[in-house]
């Protein structure tokens, strides 16, 4: 039989071991490039029993695709044995992703009697390093970085023990075999005594030390010190945008965060992402590490390193990316030593390579759902299963924010680990080093190169580029509904509500709040919101209020945002006139939030929303009326203005901005609802589809989805990758496929 799936890696080969061997067949297990393959011969009952167990019964860390079996004549093995991989042949096999460590070898963590006693580096068959030490397939220590540390007498003894929990784990090392943790100062000068009892004197002391995690280097400082957190901030150059926290553990991290059994099972978990929870009043985390945020980016230890510094320390850590803002996360040795040299003051770290950059996943819960933010650690490489099989191999290259790429073949599809915007030289070196890396460890060679209309994406750049592959340009946000569909396992077509930042249009405006016909083949744009000018284009992005100024271009008079903005109010208006337009649903909520005083000038992208939406009351129940307009032949136009002029008006009127707030997103759900409800009359689809960044907003996602299944309509969600651009590119890979199939 031959089992695919993500079977290497996971303790599978000692699994089918003992398996055969307490049923008393004989046969083998290796490794291949597709995945694993046994032979098992014996009486018939013990073989119908082995292959009932073997999926029942699978370790826990593995992910069985499909088992092939055939039936033959026994080849009379005497007993059962653990075969030598067979590296030849196309590679098909899975990888797995980095696992946090386990309760087991926490335990001999902590044991002072056990030789792996605060051991930085332990793990086993059901834990570790895996994705990011990987140089390739079959999963075997010769294709990992820790190729050149050789076992000692006793680790070897483990690992061809088939007892043993960490028989063929391939990265099992101990303190007398494996990599070696150190401390070093900015000069890279390895400092005295223990890395990490002297990292948290450093931390206590206020001091940034720079932590080599399993991706890549994060920087680390005490998360109640606010001198230190806003030290952090300037050498990062990051004004705002919050910072993680780690907690030693789930009873830490809700002494400062509220975590119901769906946040306490996604910190837990064996992934270990940064979790967005609400922030409890008077939790011990300074002003700098989220500035007017209610929520707390909180996760656990995933490292044994992780474990050990937290228990040193006795409090949370701010825990974030290793990099100056705008920049991909250092994981290279030398280059973090040169890249945070002037950030950190010190650096824990190791000699064992990382191969692949991958950092943290970002999850936000949800009344009985999550969205996913980021996917990366923890989540990546593991595929995304298809409907239906991609005809020839597809690469798909993603937009410019929130950058991934993805490869599909076959059922498959392995979207990347978030890369960061592609806006810098060493940001798009890391996204090409992925996409190689990814196309030579699950050996596919794209046939088909899927990129955005925008031309000036360095994304699309890169994709035309590519020679002798067919080229598939893809709409922007019919990328977010296919990909959305994907996500769900569902072809189409439904009515796909598009909500996003700005995205390329077909008809030379900037679209971001569009409704569409939408399936994997093609779409129809059936409505969008009204649009308007944005005074300064770029500028109205990192200026919120030139949107207000757009919205109430006739009814300035009065507006604090006005006045607090009148040295460049009349400007503003003057070049309206000949400003981009646009239909953006993100302009929009820029365009209330400085309405309200929330936010006239952001420091990182959709600060102004997700400040409004926590602004927002969420006990509103009133909501502001937006006209839906049909032009003769045209789409339908959704009067977004009404909202701004609504909220302008309670304003002027006293209400608390907390209640405007709140009544502009439900007036917002209440718009896309009423639209939907319109197409549903002109087109006979019963399904919605809601994708774009704008839907990372909770409370917006709450009440769209309520009142459109009050309205009678199926609601699709994004549930496995980010609704932002981060999944774009498996959208892209989803509608370049279906074209090849027509």
């Amino acid at each position: 039989m031959h089992i695919e799936g993500i079977v290497q890696g996971v303790g599978f080969r000692p699994f089918v071991y003992s398996l055969a061997n307490r049923l008393g067949l004989a046969g083998r297990v290796h490794n291949d490039v597709n995945g694993v393959h046994i032979e098992v011969e014996g009486a018939h009952d013990g073989v119908e029993e082995f292959l009932t167990a073997l999926e029942r019964d699978a370790p826990a860390l593995s992910a069985i695709e499909r088992v092939t079996v055939v039936s033959g004549e026994p080849a009379g093995h005497s007993g059962f044995t653990i075969a030598t991989s067979d590296p030849a042949g196309p590679r098909r096999a899975l990888v797995s992703a980095d696992t946090a460590t386990c309760d087991d070898c926490l335990r001999e963590l902590a044991d002072p009697a056990d030789r792996r006693h605060r051991y930085p580096f332990i793990n086993c068959t059901n834990c570790g390093p895996r994705f990011t030490i990987v140089r390739g397939v079959p999963y075997d220590r010769l294709m990992t970085t820790m190729a050149g540390y050789g076992m000692c007498g006793d680790c070897a003894r483990e690992y061809h023990d088939p007892g043993d929990r960490r028989y063929h784990a391939q990265p099992t090392c101990c303190p007398a075999c494996g990599p070696r943790l150190l401390l070093r100062d900015q000069r890279g000068t390895e400092l005295c005594g223990d890395p990490v009892a002297c990292a948290a004197v450093l931390l206590r002391a206020g001091r940034v030390v720079a932590v080599k995690g399993l991706g890549g280097y994060h920087l680390a400082v005490t998360a109640s010190d606010e001198r230190a957190t806003a030290a952090l901030r300037g050498r990062k150059h990051r004004e705002e945008k919050p910072f993680a926290v780690m907690a030693a553990d789930l009873a830490q991290a809700r002494r400062i965060a509220h975590a119901d059994d769906t946040a306490a099972a996604l910190l837990t978990g064996r992934a270990r992402p940064i979790v967005l929870l609400p922030r409890r009043d008077g939790a011990p985390v300074a002003p700098s590490v989220a500035p007017g945020n209610r929520s707390l980016g909180i996760m656990l230890p995933y490292t044994a390193l992780h474990h050990l510094l937290l228990a040193e320390l006795a409090e949370p850590i701010v825990l974030t990316s290793g990099n100056v803002s705008d920049e991909p996360i250092a994981y290279e040795d030398d280059d973090a030593l040169t890249r945070l040299a002037g950030i950190a003051d010190a650096f824990l770290t190791h000699d064992r390579a990382i191969h692949l950059r991958a950092d943290d996943s970002v999850i936000r819960p949800l009344p009985g759902a999550v969205t996913v933010l980021r996917r990366a650690r923890g989540y990546a490489p593991e595929p995304l299963a298809l409907r239906r099989p991609v005809p020839r191999p597809v690469l798909a290259c993603g937009a410019e924010l929130k950058s991934t790429f993805c490869l599909a073949q076959g059922r498959r599809a392995f979207v990347s680990p978030h890369i960061g915007d592609l806006e810098n030289h060493e940001t798009l070196r890391s996204f090409i080093e992925g996409i190689d890396h990814y196309c030579g460890l699950f050996d596919i060679r794209p046939e088909i190169v899927a990129h955005d209309l925008h031309p000036g994406y360095l994304s699309t750049q890169h994709a035309l580029d590519i020679r002798g592959v067919d080229h598939v340009g893809v709409q922007h946000h019919h990328a977010h509904i296919a990909s959305c569909l994907a996500d769900n396992g569902d072809p189409g077509p439904v009515i796909g509500v598009a909500f996003d930042g700005l995205g390329h249009g077909t008809d030379g405006t900037l679209w971001g709040g569009e409704f569409l016909r939408a399936d994997l083949t093609g779409y129809e744009r059936l409505g969008h919101l009204a649009q308007v000018p944005m005074p300064g284009g770029a500028a109205a992005v990192r200026q919120p209020w030139r949107m207000t100024a757009a919205y109430l271009r006739d009814q300035h008079p009065g507006l604090a945002v006005a006045e607090r903005n009148a040295g460049h109010w009349a400007d503003a208006l003057r070049l309206a006139d000949d400003a981009p337009l646009t239909s953006s649903a993100g302009r929009l909520f820029d365009a209330v939030s400085a309405l309200l005083g929330v936010r006239d000038k952001i420091t990182y992208e959709g600060q102004a929303a997700i400040e409004l939406e926590q602004r927002a009351d969420p006990s509103e129940t009133g909501a502001y009326d937006a006209a839906v307009t049909t032009a003769p032949g045209g789409p339908l136009i959704v009067e977004g203005g009404d909202l701004v002029r609504a909220a302008a008006a309670d304003l002027a009127a006293g209400t608390d901005p907390g209640v405007i707030a709140g009544r502009f997103h439900n007036g917002v759900a209440a718009a896309i609802t009423r639209t939907c409800v319109a197409l549903r009359q002109s087109t006979g689809l019963t399904a919605v589809a809601l994708s774009g960044g704008v839907f990372q907003n909770a409370l917006l996602l709450d009440r769209t989805v309520q009142r459109l299944r009050a309205a009678g309509f199926r609601v699709l969600k994004h549930v496995r990758v980010p609704p932002n651009d981060g999944g774009l590119s498996l959208g892209q890979a989803a509608v370049a496929a279906a074209q090849d199939q027509r």
